[in-house]
């Protein structure tokens, strides 16, 4: 049960926090946010919702997944952190940081493959070598 009058509906919720309805509900689904049913079964939120969707969003954009936010929403409910979540949030930092490494490993990867394509030489392009093909070449 929500503990303030929940008084918005799924769709003013969404465009105060700049959001789709299918985010919302997916967020319900997931257990990140609450809403209430009015008797014809539609949602409607507390106030608070909008602020709880743009925190939801921030922890989305600092690349966690639902399951992580969902176990670091109680800590900002309570105010109080854990050491386990701190020690979540470095792991989720570290992973991210590894992901970055792989990134720039392709980008470097992709660079050197731009450059040859921009600068061929026999070594890397069999058309410029002397036969270009030799097994053609022998054919004849």
């Amino acid at each position: 049960m929500l503990k303030e009058r929940a008084n918005m509906r799924i769709g003013d919720v969404a465009h105060k926090a700049g959001v789709s309805t299918r985010a919302l509900r997916y967020y319900e689904e997931q257990g990140l946010l609450a809403s209430e049913r009015t008797p014809s079964g539609q949602r409607i939120y507390a106030e608070s919702a909008v602020e709880r969707v743009q925190l939801i969003q921030q922890f989305f954009t600092a690349g966690l997944a639902s399951r992580t936010i969902l176990q670091l929403l109680p800590c900002v409910d309570s105010g109080q952190g854990s050491p386990e979540v701190f020690e979540m949030l470095a792991a989720e930092r570290d992973r991210i940081t590894a992901a970055m490494a792989d990134l720039a490993a392709a980008r470097d990867a992709l660079d050197r493959i731009v450059d040859i394509a921009n600068h061929p030489t026999p070594e890397h392009c069999p058309a410029l070598r002397e036969p270009a093909w030799a097994p053609y070449a022998d054919a004849e």
